[in-house]
């Protein structure tokens, strides 16, 4: 019983209230405000389909703010499925309520496609002139008594498509057919990993908690968990293999048909950055994978080992035995950011406060953590699986830094509140910096300080160096299924194992084991190309936080001001302000060079 107790977290009731949204998935009003969506759809195609192109400012301007509107009603919808199927993907009128609600969306946004194509297929000409209007370049009321949003970014980023965009009968076909194509294998995706079960010292537990074992001090209990993880994997492969082959299949078509040149391109469209700038900073990171192998190096040394396997990369040090229960983690967090600015911590207050976050590690949730923005007139909720570890505190900083962001950013709209993915990371690594720093000034044991450090570049390490050579493993079997048709599993896990090692030189030992580890990551489902967002916002943190060093008495307004833009602009202009370049070839040298003086700070400790 108290063994029991001592595991016990506090975060065993945090679930979240969801009534904000709609009372409940039987809820008339999901209905209605579906029905809404598309008689609003109906009378928009009638009033202006095929006459986008002779519209004046004004008239564009009210049609953009109809068709957020619109797409709010829909993604309301979508946002709470999707949030009450995340905590129980075991329940089938949950699963059935998502797909109701993905195979509205897609029929809504059939309806609605003749917007971005006819506005993409608009004469150059004319369309400068709309966006260069003052009824787009200065937002706020007719009669000036309130903002309102200013869509002329989104205006100048739809017509980047032009040259991959379809036909309206083509676009329409190829997002009906995504309700049962890609869409689908996502979700079977995660509801096969969902409801699997993985033995443990005579139990059955789900991937998340044996995932966390990986964390325990005890060698044996770590190797037991790699051992159980594998053999769950393994059973799964089948499935999985089939699953990865049809969506990087699919992904292949929709790059052809629409004449995309490389499989990132379309990635990178979105997070409006040039295939040069990632090329760029995949070329820097992998070229510092020097870093990674020193630090892992030392790690062997301090935990006294003779040799480091892929079990070991994320056992404590003997100092490291913290246990930090929910109310705990939670003042550390809202602590961190009232230091930096008042306003921060009383949007992060909110969730705990209003119930935003649900926290509980339960059977059938799913894995992993992350904050969902819902639409601009609701909130953000938080998602997290809390086991109590020093890493999770991390992670409870991380997603309320993308809530504080998702909040802010609201006053947006809809169609510009979001950011590329490539600033989306921004703001959580940011609050993951403040909540490391605020720890470490108050830590006067060395030994603790040493874990402390350890910590943080473990967690840089799995955002910058980890998430590049997934990028890695990605661009190889999008390059194979393309090149060798179907793959097996045995070639994904010659693939996995090929770009792992090479980031760990020969500081690690991946097991053969290990091989069959990529076959339960999301991201290469749910959003082919995302993974190398992480690595560049981790290293524009890097950068933010040495400008906030400098000069913090500016600065924090600043940083509020630049996450309140959302993706109103273009991500390099949105942090000119606060004295970062990210044309600058040498900026993500710079950001590698201060995980490399992390490491040596950290060799001075052990000394």
């Amino acid at each position: 019983m108290n063994e029991r107790k001592a595991q016990l977290t506090g975060a065993e009731q945090v679930a979240w209230d969801l009534t904000d949204l709609y009372a409940a998935i039987d809820d008339p009003a999901i209905d209605r405000d579906l029905d809404e969506a598309d008689a609003r759809a109906d009378e928009l195609a009638q009033q202006y389909q095929g006459l986008i192109a002779s519209l004046s400012p004004e008239e564009m301007y009210d049609l953009l703010e109809a068709y957020e509107s619109v797409h709010e009603l829909s993604r309301k919808v979508s946002a709470y499925a999707y949030l009450d199927w995340s905590a129980n993907t075991e329940n089938s009128a949950s699963g059935a309520l998502l797909q109701k609600a993905i195979e509205r969306a897609s029929r809504l946004n059939q309806k609605l496609v003749f917007v971005e194509l006819e506005w993409a297929n608009v004469p150059d000409e004319v369309a400068q002139a709309i966006i260069a209007s003052p009824s787009l370049a200065q937002p706020g009321s007719r009669d000036g008594s309130s903002a309102r949003p200013d869509y002329r970014h989104w205006l100048e980023v739809v017509r980047r498509y032009r040259p991959y965009l379809l036909t309206e009968p083509e676009e329409k076909i190829l997002a009906e057919k995504a309700i049962t194509g890609r869409n689908a294998w996502s979700r079977f995706f995660e509801e096969v990993h969902g409801a699997a079960r993985y033995e443990f010292d005579g139990e059955l537990l789900p991937q998340q908690t044996v995932l966390a074992k990986l964390y325990d001090q005890d060698r044996d209990v770590r190797q037991r968990a790699a051992a159980s993880l594998t053999a769950g994997l393994k059973r799964l492969s089948r499935t999985t293999t089939y699953i990865f082959n049809t969506v990087l299949a699919d992904k292949a078509s929709d790059d052809q048909l629409r004449g995309y040149p490389t499989w990132i391109t379309a990635r990178n469209m979105d997070n409006e950055v040039d295939d040069d700038t990632v090329e760029a900073l995949i070329n820097a990171t992998t070229s510092r994978y020097d870093i990674v192998a020193r630090y892992y190096r030392l790690k062997r040394r301090l935990l006294g080992l003779d040799e480091l396997f892929d079990y070991d990369r994320y056992a404590p040090l003997p100092a490291d035995h913290r246990h930090y229960p929910w109310d705990e983690s939670r003042e550390i967090v809202l602590n961190a950011y009232e230091r930096f600015h008042p306003r921060m911590a009383e949007i992060a207050r909110k969730f705990f406060d209003n119930h935003w976050i649900d926290a509980a590690v339960r059977p059938g949730k799913r894995g992993g953590a992350y904050s969902h923005g819902v639409v601009p007139s609701a909130h953000p909720y938080v998602f997290l699986n809390y086991e109590a570890t020093p890493r999770d505190v991390m992670t409870l900083a991380h997603e309320l830094g993308h809530g504080v962001h998702q909040t802010l950013a609201s006053a947006q709209g809809l169609l510009q509140a979001s950011t590329p993915l490539t600033m989306a990371e921004t703001a959580s690594v940011f609050g993951e910096m403040l909540v490391f720093q605020d720890l470490m000034s108050r830590e006067a044991d060395p030994e603790m300080r040493l874990a402390m450090l350890v910590g943080k570049l473990e967690n840089s390490f799995a955002t910058v160096f980890r998430q590049i050579s997934l990028n890695r493993f990605e661009h190889a079997i999008h390059t194979a299924r393309r090149k060798e048709g179907e793959l097996t599993a045995e070639r994904f896990s010659e693939l996995w194992l090929e770009t792992q090692r090479a980031m760990f030189i020969d500081s690690v030992t991946m097991t053969d084991d290990y091989g069959i580890w990529w076959s339960y990551i999301p991201h290469f489902i749910h959003t082919p190309g995302y993974v190398y967002a992480y690595a560049f916002g981790e290293l524009l943190v890097l950068a933010l936080y040495a400008r906030y060093q400098q000069n913090s008495s500016d600065f924090a307004d600043a940083y509020l001001d630049m996450l309140a833009a959302g993706g109103s602009d273009w991500p390099h202009k949105i942090v000119e302000p606060l004295g970062v370049d990210l044309t600058d070839p040498n900026f993500w040298r710079n950001g590698l060079q201060m995980l490399d003086d992390l490491v040596t700070e950290a060799e001075e400790l052990a000394g």
